[in-house]
């Protein structure tokens, strides 16, 4: 009789901390996104955005980078795709991001 119970049970606590384990996965994607945005932004806004993409890279591996300027003004914004520890879950998309005031005398993208 335990043994039956146990059989049925341990599954669904196995896919728990599959589901448990992802969220944090995801979590910490969007820490890293949120933490890689921050960087780029400061970097553009400064006049060096060459520095904030290298940044964003050892941040936020495998994310796209968009740099743009709104008058005084950046905004950049990294999009990421997470995969989920469950390989026949469809992956996650993560975006963050950040706005910085362009520095006196320098020019952004």
């Amino acid at each position: 009789m335990v043994t039956a119970e146990l059989a049925v049970g341990l599954p669904v606590l196995v896919l728990l901390l599959a589901v448990a384990v992802s969220a944090v996965m995801v979590g910490d994607a969007r820490v890293r996104a949120q933490d890689a945005a921050r960087e780029v932004v400061r970097a553009a806004a400064r006049g060096d955005p060459a520095t904030g993409r290298r940044l964003a890279a050892e941040l936020a591996p495998g994310a796209t980078v968009d740099v743009t300027r709104q008058g005084a003004e950046v905004v950049a914004v990294i999009h990421r795709q997470v995969h989920l520890l469950a390989s026949w879950l469809p992956a996650v998309s993560v975006d963050a991001r950040a706005v910085a005031a362009v520095e006196p005398g320098e020019e952004a993208p």
